[in-house]
């Protein structure tokens, strides 16, 4: 009897190890491919069984979450959908994430094994570990200045176009805003509801989804040429910006019989800090090409230009500038036309150089990540992006840029008992260059006695209905731009 027993034991000892073996093999070897498995619903059921963490503005909610009663059972909210979708972008139950709803998904879904209280625990609860398990959601707070986000968005009034804000000292993102923009909360569902929307939405002509502050990119015209300058004054082809220049107006583009003309007067032989004040092409046409292509693509590069990697920590549009074409191409392209082409987020990195002392911050749009309870996950610290110009070239452009404002095209943006430096532009588009221009202003601002400029802006306006007038980008572009830097002066002022 004992024999039996012996061996009834054996088998049952045997088959226990059997089934632990399988359970091991299905929990861990062919893990992901049935959580990958599109007839596995219990990633998706997981995914809204809870509310989803929070993005923040100055400390304050702008999403949330609802309980919907239904199998998919939490849906994302939105606070002022449309002012802060080109930031927070949508996450929606049918089409999924974007923008920093997507850039920071794991901790607002509360998969981030970072979210745990130790390691160990993090690694066992991981989506693909052990523990498969959802720890409560992160919150993400994002550099984003309630009162210059609103300035932006009121700016544009629903006008085609883009405003980015930029802390110079540090790359934080203070505004980004996008117009015409939309409410993300109507994708949040499923159905037959976001389905029209999405729809719609897509079919708009003023494509409102489009990220136009990250993900358009235009010719930038004359703002481009702080680029052309900057690599000018470094490269010792011009020492005295009062000078005369010697160019000609109109300029015969290198080796074509084009002439180059100038919307404004008085461009004929002028120096290069007039040719600033009033954009003159001819001049910076000219000094693009004795800069040379290999001189002028290294400065264009050193302020973000072909730059594909670039992250906020939303993917950014490569802004770019030729980096093979002949004399007269270049000449176009030193005056931001041809095929240069930048997204605003570029143009104020161009402006947060100049107000920097030539260094350009690397620019972030997430402050920090915490857990639930409010433990820091991660933070964002200053990183320089590169040094786009010696310091001695930034503190020139920064008075030629005064000049433009006080003096000069950009007069629209000048802000009382603050210093504020700009460049207006019109970029020229469409077949033959007969589409509206584009209206750009980029420029900073410094209070009345403080150390550094408090914020530095881009900001385009497609199809303007501006005058073709000499102020050019002053009419449309300036004056939002002055309202953004005020918000900032303000704001600074209040935190003083």
């Amino acid at each position: 009897m004992t024999t039996y027993i012996r061996r009834a034991a054996a088998l049952c000892l045997l088959l226990l190890v059997a089934l632990l073996a399988n359970t091991a093999r299905v929990q861990v070897l062919e893990a992901d491919r049935l959580l990958g498995n599109p007839a596995n619903r219990r990633p998706v059921l997981a995914r809204y069984a809870e509310p989803r963490g929070d993005i923040l503005v100055e400390g304050r909610p702008v999403t949330g979450s609802q309980d919907t009663g239904q199998t998919l059972r939490y849906e994302r909210t939105y606070t002022d959908g449309p002012l802060y979708a080109p930031v927070t972008g949508h996450a929606s139950q049918t089409y999924g994430t974007t923008l920093v709803e997507d850039a920071e998904d794991a901790v607002l879904s509360g998969t981030s094994p970072h979210l745990a209280g130790l390691p160990l625990v993090g690694a066992l609860g991981r989506p693909g570990g052990p523990g498969r398990g959802r720890h409560p959601a992160g919150h993400v707070a994002t550099t984003i200045r309630a009162g210059l986000q609103r300035a932006a968005y009121e700016g544009l009034a629903g006008r085609r176009g883009a405003v980015v804000a930029l802390e110079p000292s540090t790359g934080r993102v203070l505004a980004l805003v996008s117009s015409p923009s939309y409410d993300p909360a109507l994708l949040s569902g499923t159905g037959a509801e976001p389905s029209a929307a999405w729809t719609r939405l897509n079919d708009a002509p003023g494509r409102p989804m489009l990220n136009r502050a990250l993900h358009e990119t235009y010719p930038p015209g004359s703002t481009f040429k702080i680029v052309t300058a900057a690599a000018a004054l470094d490269a010792g082809v011009v020492t005295d910006v009062h000078a005369p220049s010697g160019t000609p107006d109109p300029y015969p583009l290198p080796g074509t019989r084009t002439l180059l003309p100038n919307e404004a007067k008085g461009c004929d032989d002028a120096s290069l800090a007039y040719a600033v004040r009033w954009s003159c092409n001819t001049v910076l046409a000219r000094l693009g090409v004795e800069v040379g292509l290999t001189r002028m693509v290294a400065a264009a590069r050193a302020f973000g230009f072909n730059d594909a990697d670039l992250r906020v920590p939303s993917r950014v549009a490569r802004s770019n500038f030729d980096t093979d074409m002949s004399p007269d191409r270049l000449a176009l392209s030193a005056i931001g036309q041809y095929d240069t082409r930048a997204t605003p987020l570029q143009m104020a990195m161009v402006a947060a150089a100049v107000a920097d002392g030539g260094e350009v911050a690397r620019p972030y749009l997430v402050e920090t990540t915490t857990t639930a309870g409010g433990g820091v996950v991660g933070r964002a610290h200053r990183e320089t992006y590169a040094r786009a110009m010696s310091p001695g070239t930034a503190r020139t452009l920064g008075a030629l840029m005064v000049d433009v404002v006080e003096r000069g095209s950009g007069s629209n943006a000048a802000i009382e008992g603050a210093e504020v430096g700009g460049k207006t532009g019109t970029a020229q588009h469409g077949v033959g260059n007969q589409g509206t221009p584009y209206a750009w202003f980029i420029g900073w601002a410094r209070a009345a006695g403080a150390p550094r400029p408090a914020v530095a802006v881009a900001v385009v306006v497609e199809d303007a209905a501006a005058r073709r007038e000499e102020i050019s980008g002053g009419g449309s572009a300036a004056p939002i731009a002055r309202a953004v830097m005020e918000s900032a002066l303000a704001a600074e002022g209040g935190r003083g």
